[in-house]
């Protein structure tokens, strides 16, 4: 199965040339890292950056240099700098081609949880409702079970909800699946990882069709 890094790396996967791509706290800030060589993207933080680069070397942190998730990071050469009104307007206003967000559950309809646990202390949505609500082209980074073992895809989700069928695909350290028709569709596999573990791992109503490749990454 993969880990936190390999799922960074398969969703690097989907980047495109010229997108602009909003990456979540958590498992998504990791994909600024393997952007493949061939393709050029500028990424968004909802703090105000947009055209933010890797995750800097131990010592070349800069304290004033940090992403949504108050991460420190680097800024590529033409990057900028603006205010979160300005920030949300890109985002409200659809001008991000791709969000990649972290989540607790998601659901066979594509609706996402991530924001929220009942008694439990949060700081805040932070810009998750807003990204939901706009975006088009959502892919949700998460570990396919939670800490005891059970399924976070599920046929309905039990957390406050931060977006109702708005996620596209999923890649986990089990699987990419895919989300249309009211159900999970599975499109690859995990290295090491069988259809069966899968089918085991995933509550809600899971398709799978007659050859499930592994993924390469």
């Amino acid at each position: 199965m993969l880990d936190k890094i390999g799922i960074a790396k398969r969703i690097a996967q989907e980047l495109q040339n010229g997108y602009y791509v909003n990456l979540g706290i958590g498992i998504p800030t990791l994909v600024a890292n393997y952007v493949p060589d061939n393709i050029e993207v500028e990424f968004q933080s909802e703090n105000g950056v947009l055209g933010m680069g890797p995750f800097p070397f131990d010592g070349e942190e800069n304290a004033d240099l940090i992403n949504a998730g108050k991460q420190t990071i680097t800024a590529m050469p033409g990057a900028a700098f603006f205010d979160s009104a300005t920030s949300f307007a890109m985002i409200r206003g659809q001008h991000v081609q791709l969000t990649v967000l972290g989540a607790m559950e998601v659901s066979q309809n594509g609706d996402i949880a991530n924001w929220k646990i009942p008694g439990r202390m949060v700081k805040g949505m932070g810009g998750a409702m807003d990204l939901v609500a706009s975006a088009e082209n959502i892919i949700v980074a998460m570990m396919h079970t939670n800490k005891a073992g059970e399924s976070k895809l599920l046929t309905d989700c039990s957390l406050p909800l931060t977006g109702v069928a708005c996620v596209k695909k999923i890649v986990t350290n089990l699987a990419t699946l895919e989300i249309h028709g009211g159900a999970f569709h599975l499109v690859e596999r995990a290295p090491g990882v069988s259809v069966d573990e899968i089918v085991n791992a995933t509550a809600g109503k899971l398709i799978v069709p007659p050859l499930v490749p592994e993924m390469q990454l």
